[in-house]
């Protein structure tokens, strides 16, 4: 037998393994490292954060990826570069981290890496060709990881999903029913980054009810892009901007309008659709002119935006949305605006922080990577409706060091 096959073998037989799980999002802050102690699988899944941290690109590191993420056209060679270069960096971040910690690298089952999604492309948004597919693409080469850091890398987790029908994300409800389902308690894990999206669980870890995940639309991508273009800053920080200005109720209507907003059902998004040139195609069709708008009013606009598609897909898709309290992560859940008004839409539902469950939010999603990868080595697989039936799939690759 192949050394490296025997050695999976080994760390899949043991009773708690150590994986680390990686998460880098849209808003390109940084890489997300979580060491998590992970016993058994499937249902029977437990999971101890050990260790977690954050470490935040450069300036340098942060334009080179914002010159190929969520853009159409792109230099071939930039983008075969990054896949490389970017996988070395998280490698040297990874091996930063286990020296900050005291672990050996030889202590790691494996390393779970989504990677850097630098185009998300669901077949609804593809206009131009006769065969539409759900496509998503994310960098940060496996093997390169692997070798850099001496550990069992499994990536590309996203790859699987589109294989079988899916659109690649939301991906998070696989492992939430298993980490965070309640018998008595239904609950709304919402999470609110570039995009903002929810899982909602039914009470009952066995419950004939289907826990029920999508994509809400904008969370921070919006805010974002429009304080970056306007003002100069990464971010609104504390809604401070937005506090400042006023909604635009016409320009607030004409987003909240586009037929995306309207589908029911699970889907995905991603800033390749919501950008600042999406208000301005708009504005435009409208014959609204933007530049009228003061810039303070076009961030508060849309952090209300975000607030009013949030709470209508939850009041949409969730059955007595009142009666499942929301627990929320992501750094939208740190904007006190979006908050405020997010509980004033919504009403009787309660509003947490997502710590509430005993788990940090900031390492929420590279936990759940890391349980997808535990899933893969141990597991049986995750139940994945299709469309034409109920399948079990694992999700991602192996890369080997050796």
């Amino acid at each position: 037998m192949n050394p490296s096959v025997k050695k999976l073998g080994l760390s899949a037989n043991k009773n708690i393994r150590t994986i680390i799980g990686l998460m880098s999002g849209t808003s390109l802050d940084g890489l997300d490292i979580a060491l998590c102690k992970i016993q058994g699988a499937g249902e029977n899944t437990e999971v101890e954060l050990s260790e977690f941290i954050t470490k935040e690109y450069d300036a340098r590191q942060k334009s080179r990826l914002k010159s190929i993420s969520s853009v159409e056209n792109v230099e071939l060679k930039e983008l075969c570069y990054q896949h490389t270069w970017l996988a070395s960096v998280h490698a040297g971040m990874i091996n930063e981290a286990l020296t900050e910690w005291g672990i050996n690298p030889v202590e790691v089952d494996c390393i779970a890496s989504h990677g850097q999604t630098i185009y998300h492309l669901p077949g609804r948004d593809q206009t131009d060709t006769p065969q539409p597919l759900n496509s998503t693409l994310q960098i940060a080469d496996g093997d390169q990881i692997a070798v850099n850091t001496g550990i069992v890398t499994i990536s590309d987790f996203r790859q699987k999903h589109t294989a079988h029908g899916g659109e690649g994300a939301p991906m998070a409800a696989l492992v939430d029913r298993l980490l965070f389902g309640h018998e008595t308690e239904s609950r709304i894990l919402l999470n609110i980054g570039g995009i903002a999206n929810f899982t909602w669980l039914p009470a009952g870890k066995q419950s004939h009810e289907k826990s029920f995940t999508t994509d809400t639309g904008p969370g921070n991508t919006l805010i974002d892009n429009v304080v970056q273009n306007y003002f100069n800053e990464p971010f609104d920080k504390d809604g401070k901007i937005a506090s400042s200005g006023n909604v635009h109720v016409e320009l607030l209507n004409l987003l909240s309008g586009d037929s995306w907003f309207n589908e029911k059902h699970s889907k995905s998004t991603g800033p390749e659709y919501f950008n600042v040139g999406w208000i301005e195609r708009l504005t435009k069709n409208a014959g609204m002119n933007l530049k009228e708008v003061k810039p303070e009013d076009l961030v508060a606009t849309v952090t209300e935006l975000s607030a009013k598609t949030i709470a209508q897909s939850i009041n949409a898709n969730v059955k007595s949305p009142e009666d499942s309290p929301i627990y929320a992560s992501g750094g939208g859940a740190r904007n006190p605006i979006l908050m405020n008004r997010l509980k004033e839409i919504l009403g009787q539902t309660e509003l947490h922080d997502f710590s509430k469950l005993g788990l940090d939010p900031d390492a929420k999603e590279a936990v759940i990577f890391a349980v997808l990868a535990n899933e893969m080595l141990a597991g049986e697989g995750f139940e994945f409706n299709s469309g034409a039936e109920i399948k079990r799939i694992n999700f991602g690759k192996i890369s080997f060091p050796e």
